[in-house]
């Protein structure tokens, strides 16, 4: 024990409340929920120095190698053009590379030895892999295959001190924490020490984040901003619309959607600091929602009630009645 490094006296980050320092993870969401865009807006951050969706500040920047397997390169060239040209970035001076192999099968022992030439030679801050599922040709409910592959990447993150981002898709069906609803075996869960998860709410997205050894910070509302010329596009953060104070059926639907996105019980408090709302309009409101079944007080805070038949992942909050 002795022998031990001493733990950090803080909580350090590779990009502040998006991604730990060397850590290994998922971005995580159903088909078409901008997990590539995401991807390379961290990986373009961490590359330039520069805030990941102009709101996650990065504390380590320095090389960055992608590898995006469903995209050809001058398609991933226009992405990461349009992430740089919002940024006011120069494409030639960013610290990123592309593996522009046109196969890379990390259970195959040939492409691992490349692999980890190239991070030799590159040294990376950051290996982004986009998806999971085209890099390997295994099966994804077998969990000694998969653990075996996860346990490969783990050595390269330990090895080459530096931080894993995965892609991969989240199944349909609901569960109490989205990284149970990735696709496949548990194990990938398991592994993630930071993980991103994206849901796609009626015109915009939400991004809710995880991780193993931080608090999470509330999940925010997103969506890809593009321009006439399609030039610039990019992730933002927004501001959704405050709930209408002489409306009651506003403020049960917010708390609704907070409940419903969280992936921990929320606190009393914690449920006014987001809403900016009074206590006891609020004290109402739950009042409320809990006489119909549709939050429920546990001992660590609220939480969203029991889905009713039929409902998806992505189903609205429900119609509650007032009296």
């Amino acid at each position: 024990m002795a022998l031990l490094d001493q733990p950090p006296a803080q909580h350090q980050w590779l990009v502040q409340d998006l991604w730990s320092y060397q850590a290994v993870g998922v971005i995580g969401g159903p088909p078409k929920s901008c997990k590539t865009w995401l991807g390379l807006d961290f990986a373009v951050s961490v590359a330039s120095a520069t805030p990941c969706l102009g709101t996650f500040e990065v504390d380590h920047s320095g090389p960055v190698l992608v590898y995006l397997a469903e995209d050809s390169l001058p398609m991933v060239r226009l992405r990461i053009e349009a992430i740089c040209q919002h940024r006011g970035l120069s494409l030639d001076a960013l610290n990123l590379y592309v593996v522009d192999a046109p196969s890379l099968r990390l259970d195959l022992a040939e492409d691992r030895r490349r692999l980890q030439t190239t991070l030799e030679s590159f040294r990376p801050a950051l290996l982004l892999l986009d998806p999971l599922v085209r890099l390997h040709q295994l099966d994804e409910n077998n969990s000694g295959d998969i653990s075996r592959l996860l346990g490969y990447l783990r050595n390269l993150q330990r090895r080459f001190h530096l931080a894993i981002a995965l892609t991969h898709h989240m199944g349909k069906r609901s569960h109490g924490r989205l990284g149970q609803a990735l696709r496949g075996s548990s194990d990938i869960h398991a592994w993630s020490d930071s993980s991103a998860y994206l849901q796609r709410k009626s015109d915009h997205l939400v991004l809710t984040l995880e991780h193993r050894s931080a608090s999470p910070r509330e999940p925010v509302p997103i969506k890809l901003v593009t321009n006439d010329d399609q030039l610039g596009a990019h992730l933002e953060v927004f501001d959704e619309p405050q709930p209408d104070e002489n409306n009651p059926h506003a403020l049960a639907f917010d708390v609704q959607r907070l409940l419903t996105n969280s992936p921990h019980p929320l606190t009393r408090t914690e449920l006014r600091r987001r809403l900016r709302v009074n206590n006891k309009r609020l004290g109402d409101t739950l009042l409320v929602l809990e006489q119909q079944n549709l939050v429920v007080r546990t001992s660590a805070g609220w939480t969203a009630g029991p889905p009713s038949a039929g409902s998806t992942p992505d189903h609205h909050p429900r119609q509650l009645n007032f009296a």
